[in-house]
């Protein structure tokens, strides 16, 4: 087993500078210093990663992308306010059972299309702003103020007096309080996994470039960042510490990120000298779906996808196998909104479940297994238990009587699954519990199926890695698609064509089929 070499890297926290112009601008001063040392607070709790406190534009994308849907519920908000002493009118429906004419579609144009100038202009999708959080949620309210002026024009174009004067006050307090919460929705969603809060970086190289790249890490580290270890085609390098960190040479390099959690590869050989050994490095780092970086823009690629970075002080092109942008963090926030209201709605089920698994049997009524999650992580899995006691144990025992290709294990007449068991497994009731590991973050929604460890140690091809590129899923299109009547290479192939051509249109699509596949239960087993 190699070990990770190298201590844990994270920024230094920034002193609050105190107030000189008045009472005042103190208090605007104490309320921001409070907001952000929560939120440095939660990001040590693990609630929030650390970039958090320094929001990027990437997240303010994210929200760009679900003000929308925000400025949507503010509206049917402000409805159902509106006419609360109209018993039969103030519900959604009665919202939905309005006329929608000519007349109303262009002053809703006009009211979207002045609230987005109106976040624009105050500022609402810059970064800078976010340095003044007190500031910035005053700019919150005032271009909620001013994007709402166009409502002023709804109780005159109401012929039903559904929409009154009123409804200005009340969007604007319905407004803020929406665009706010979904804010920090999009904070939570970015926070990784309490697994993942650790990005291992493996060097490739260790000459002189490669010694300079690892005191840079040390020295202008804003995440939290471990180095692995230096891998080269030199088994002797100069430098005493990249020696101790040395943890094979190039041609282990395949193994080792097989084998090992690793988030990102950042190639440092010189290009001149090794310009083969460098591309076969990317392609190799495609292959598993793992991030690679190098300091230079000549290589060719043809999966990955460049993006222009900084290093400290040296500019990398970093290699993303797979999206990696504002969307993943609308993707989270689906996540979080989705796995709450699931086991929200789910609770009653979860209870009875849980009182006939105790009732049949005096085990445990949860089942936790390790497995493997995104970028090779593991993490406990949650299930109902639809097996007996010690069934791990037994696994060994029904070895040869496997009705699965490839290095998957699966019976369909299981010895080992109970009564209730086959019930549950039927209706896929035991797969609620992992609805608990969706809003942790160790699992999205939809994704390709996390798989238990024995599994994955019988992969023999390399490339079958790059399902790991992504957080497994609770659905997917293997679940769509037959889920234990695949044999195992169309399981994979459905996986890596998921990860190809994600989108969040997809996710929605696959969510809905996911319904009816999971009420006929084709493929259960």
């Amino acid at each position: 087993m190699i070990a990770p070499a190298g201590p844990v890297l994270s920024a230094p926290a920034k002193s609050p500078v105190p107030s000189k112009n008045g009472d005042a601008k103190g208090a605007v001063d104490r309320f921001a210093t409070a907001y952000s040392g929560g939120i440095a607070a939660a990001a040590r709790l693990g609630v929030l990663p650390p970039r958090a406190a320094r929001a990027t534009q990437r997240m303010l994308d994210a929200c760009r992308y679900l003000d929308v849907a925000a400025v949507l519920g503010a509206v049917v908000g402000v409805f159902v306010l509106t006419n609360a002493s109209h018993p039969g009118a103030a519900s959604i429906a009665g919202f939905l059972n309005m006329r929608v004419t000519v007349k109303n579609l262009l002053l809703l144009a006009v009211f979207a299309a002045v609230l987005h100038a109106s976040l624009m202009m105050f500022g609402l999708y810059d970064e800078r702003r976010l340095e003044e959080p007190m500031l910035y949620a005053l700019r919150l309210v005032g271009a909620c103020l001013v994007g709402g002026i166009p409502l002023v024009l709804f109780p005159l174009a109401s012929s039903t007096g559904a929409v009154r004067p009123i409804s200005v006050g009340y969007f604007v307090t319905v407004a803020v309080v929406t665009l706010s919460a979904l804010r920090w929705l999009v904070w939570l969603a970015a926070a990784p996994s309490p697994a993942a809060a650790i990005r291992n970086v493996l060097i490739v190289g260790s000459g002189p470039r490669a010694q300079r790249l690892y005191h840079e890490l040390y020295a202008h580290a804003e995440d939290a960042v471990q180095i692995y270890g230096f891998v080269d085609t030199n088994p002797d390098p100069v430098a005493e510490e990249i020696a101790q960190r040395m943890i094979g040479t190039l041609d282990d390099l395949e193994g080792i990120l097989m084998r090992h959690v690793i988030d990102d590869v950042l190639i440092t050989l010189p290009i001149k000298s090794c310009y083969g050994k460098i591309q076969n490095t990317i392609a190799l780092c495609e292959r598993l779906g793992v991030r690679a970086a190098y300091l230079a823009d000549v290589f060719q690629s043809s999966l990955g996808r460049p993006s222009y970075e900084q290093t400290g002080r040296f500019p990398v092109v970093r290699m993303h196998v797979v999206n990696d942008d504002h969307r993943m963090l609308v993707k989270r926030a689906m996540d979080l909104l989705g796995g709450a209201m699931g086991l929200a709605v789910a609770a009653p089920v979860m209870l009875v479940v849980a009182i006939a698994i105790k009732l049949s049997d005096p085990g445990p009524v949860i089942f936790s297994q390790q497995r493997f999650g995104l970028n090779k992580r593991r993490f406990a899995m949650y299930k109902f238990r639809t097996m007996v006691i010690g069934a791990e144990a037994l696994q060994a025992d029904l070895e040869t009587r496997n009705e699965a290709t490839g290095p998957v294990f699966k019976i369909r007449d299981d010895p080992r699954i109970t009564p209730i068991g086959r019930v549950l497994r039927r209706m896929s009731l035991d797969e609620l519990p992992q609805l608990f590991n969706v809003v942790r973050g160790d699992m999205s929604l939809v994704g390709p199926r996390p798989l238990p460890v024995r599994d994955v140690h019988k992969f023999s091809e390399s490339w079958l890695m790059r399902r790991f590129s992504v957080p497994p899923g609770l659905t997917g299109l293997w679940q769509i698609s037959g889920r234990s009547d695949l044999a195992f290479d169309r399981w994979v192939l459905l996986d890596l064509q998921y990860i190809d051509g994600w989108s969040l249109g997809l996710d929605l699509q696959i969510l809905a089929k996911t319904v009816p596949a999971v009420l006929w239960g084709r493929g259960a087993a």
